[in-house]
């Protein structure tokens, strides 16, 4: 049984067409990368998969009570004030509860271990790198996961060393514990080496399939080169993140 089903999914910002006709399903196992250039409604269909946003037309299936959900950082979540055990107690009340039970807290507990972070648990999460940040709201997000985890660009502003790590935990998620991973990513050659299925978006499902048959499309062979970026600043996404981009058709987009 699908544990993520679209069918003909259109979302709309007013009279903008954000997602047209989208079309897929995710099974318990699958790692589904969902890569594009920037406007090509990667990040609108995760949310309207969430519930986050409405759909215009279409149908969407997803137990949300057991999903767990990466978003993108913003500077807020960066700087919240609490330790990393809050933090990653707190996935927990996204079922709706109000308190944390004896289950929730063993829960927490396995998470914290899991991601290897006992070392810092009782630190506030505004004193962390970027990376332990990142795998600190993971855990979070595997506290409400049953099955399934939404990733929306994990690794942006992460050097290339962290971005590797956290690649390799979602991949050990994947294959050692059966949570199936749906990812929004920009880094096109990490996907296909990563996930089982690939989602090529411009506001339309361009491709779906397997990585290895994604890897045969001319949506594949056109990517031109990879270059890193040298400036502190990076002109193409505006971060502080020493990050390499990816020459995309048409576009030059932040991998």
């Amino acid at each position: 049984m699908a544990l993520v089903e679209c069918q003909n999914v259109c979302v709309n910002y007013g009279n903008y067409q954000a997602c047209k006709n989208v079309s897929f399903s995710i099974n318990p196992g699958d790692y589904l990368c969902i890569v594009g250039s920037n406007g090509s409604g990667k990040s609108t269909l995760v949310k309207a998969i969430l519930g986050l946003l409405p759909v215009k037309s279409g149908q969407i299936k997803l137990d949300k009570l057991h999903t767990g959900y990466l978003p993108q950082q913003n500077n807020i979540q960066r700087d919240f004030p609490a330790s990393v055990k809050e933090v990653i107690l707190s996935g927990c009340l996204t079922r709706g509860k109000l308190f944390y039970s004896k289950q929730d807290k063993q829960n927490a507990a396995e998470q914290i271990k899991n991601l290897q972070l006992e070392q810092i648990e009782n630190k506030s999460f505004s004193e962390l790198s970027g990376g332990q940040q990142q795998r600190v709201l993971l855990a979070r997000a595997l506290c409400a996961a049953k099955n399934l985890i939404v990733l929306d660009e994990p690794v942006t502003g992460l050097d290339p060393v962290v971005t590797d790590e956290l690649y390799a935990i979602i991949r050990r998620l994947n294959k050692e514990k059966n949570i199936a991973v749906i990812m929004v990513s920009h880094d096109v050659h990490r996907a296909v080496q990563n996930a089982t299925h690939i989602l090529n978006m411009n506001k339309e499902p361009l491709f779906f399939g397997t990585a290895e048959d994604y890897q045969k499309t001319e949506f594949y062979k056109n990517l031109s080169h990879v270059e890193v970026c040298e400036t502190h600043l990076c002109n193409h996404c505006g971060n502080d993140c020493n990050a390499t981009h990816i020459h995309l058709p048409g576009d030059y987009s932040h991998a």
